[in-house]
C-alpha cells in the first residue's frame, strides 16, 4: 500500500493555516504530512483511518493528527446523495511551532503532553466537541492577534479535556524516550535492536541496564505505565501492522519478522488488539488505498505530477485558505 505525502500550504511565516472546504463529497488517498492537523468534519458519515485504527464516524467528527501519522476520511455514505454539502475545516501548523523553551513553561505543560499524545491520533466528543467547534468556526472569521489568541484558547480547551479517545493503538506510537532517564533510554534502544527475536526475555534487558529482574520490572512499569511484556507485545504488533500495510510479505513471515514464533498465538493477540485477523486488517487497508485520480474531487495538493492534467476541482468543490 502506498501512503501519499500531502504538500500542505503551511509556510515558514504562518502561525497556522486553515483550509475551510465545502463540497458534496470528498475523496483522497491515505496520506500523511510533517505538520500537526486538527480536522473538524460536519454533515458527513463514513469511515476514518488513523494509523492502525479504522472507525465509523457520522455527522460530527473532530480529530487531532500528529506529524507523519497517516490518515483518511472516507465519506462513502455521503457521495452520490442529494444531501446538503458537508463542511471540513482543517487547521494545520508546523511541528516546531511550540518550541521546547515555550512548552517548558508552566502554562503550556498540558499542551506539551497533549501534542506528544497526538502521535496516536485523538478524537474529541461531547461538550468538548461542541465548544471546540464554536472556536474553530470563529477562527475562520477572525484575523491577526485575535486569531492567534483564539488558536491558543482552542488548544488550551482540548489539552484540558477528558472527553477524548486515542485512535491508533499504543504499539503504533511506542515512544518512552519522553521520560528523562538514561537507563530507560538504554532499555528502549536494546528493545529496538532485539524485539524481533522471539527468545528475548525481560532478564536480557534487565542485565543490559544492570538491574535485577524484580527491580527492572518495577522500574519499567513505573516509567512507562505498562508491564514489560505488554510493552514488548505492543512493539511487535506495531511492527506487524506496518508490514501488513506497507509490504506484500506472507502473514506467517510477518509474524516471524515481528518476534512471534507461533501463528496461533500471533493471530489471537492481533485479533484481541485490533478486533480483526491480520488478513482482514490488510484487506481493509488495501481497499482504502485504492484511488482513481481521474475521478478525484479533492484539493490539488494530492495530485501527483504525472496526473497534473486531470480536472482537479469539480464545480461542487470549494476551499478557502485562511493564514495567520
Amino acid at each position: 500500500m502506498k501512503v501519499y505525502q500531502e504538500i500542505t500550504p503551511v509556510t515558514g511565516t504562518d502561525l497556522f493555516v486553515i483550509l475551510d472546504s465545502v463540497n458534496k463529497g470528498f475523496e483522497y488517498p491515505i496520506h500523511n504530512h510533517a505538520e500537526f492537523e486538527l480536522t473538524l468534519v460536519s454533515g458527513s458519515a463514513g469511515n476514518r483511518i488513523v494509523g492502525d485504527s479504522t472507525q465509523r464516524y457520522k455527522e460530527e467528527d473532530l480529530v487531532l493528527i500528529g506529524p507523519y501519522l497517516f490518515h483518511k476520511w472516507d465519506d462513502k455514505d455521503k457521495q452520490g446523495t442529494a444531501k446538503d454539502p458537508c463542511r471540513v475545516i482543517t487547521i494545520q501548523f508546523d511541528m516546531h511551532l511550540f518550541d521546547k523553551a515555550l512548552l517548558a513553561k508552566k502554562p503550556f505543560s498540558l499542551i506539551q503532553t497533549f501534542l506528544v499524545s497526538s502521535g496516536r491520533g485523538i478524537r474529541f466528543y461531547g461538550k468538548t466537541l461542541v465548544e471546540a467547534k464554536k472556536r474553530i468556526q470563529r477562527l475562520t472569521r477572525v484575523t491577526g492577534v485575535e486569531s492567534a489568541t483564539e488558536f491558543l484558547l482552542l488548544f488550551d480547551l482540548l489539552s484540558k479535556s477528558r472527553q477524548f479517545e486515542f485512535l491508533a493503538s499504543e504499539g503504533f506510537n511506542v515512544n518512552p524516550v519522553q521520560v528523562n532517564s538514561k537507563r530507560l533510554h538504554a532499555a528502549y534502544q536494546y528493545l529496538m535492536r532485539h524485539f524481533q527475536e522471539s527468545g528475548l526475555k525481560m532478564s536480557d534487558v534487565a542485565a543490559e541496564v544492570n538491574l535485577g529482574d524484580s527491580a527492572f520490572s518495577h522500574f519499567f512499569k513505573k516509567a512507562t505505565n505498562r508491564s514489560f511484556s505488554d510493552y514488548l507485545i505492543a512493539m511487535r504488533l506495531e511492527h506487524a501492522c506496518k508490514l501488513l500495510i506497507e509490504s506484500d510479505e506472507q502473514i506467517s513471515r510477518i509474524a516471524f519478522l515481528s518476534g512471534f514464533n507461533n501463528m496461533a498465538n500471533f493471530n489471537r493477540i492481533f485479533k484481541s488488539a485490533h478486533q480483526c485477523s491480520p488478513m482482514q486488517f490488510r484487506k481493509i487497508y488495501q481497499e482504502k488505498s485504492k484511488f482513481d485520480w481521474n475521478k478525484q474531487i479533492t484539493p490539488g495538493q494530492f495530485i501527483p505530477p504525472g496526473n497534473a492534467g486531470t480536472s482537479g476541482k469539480p464545480p461542487q468543490y470549494s476551499t478557502r485558505i485562511v493564514r495567520t
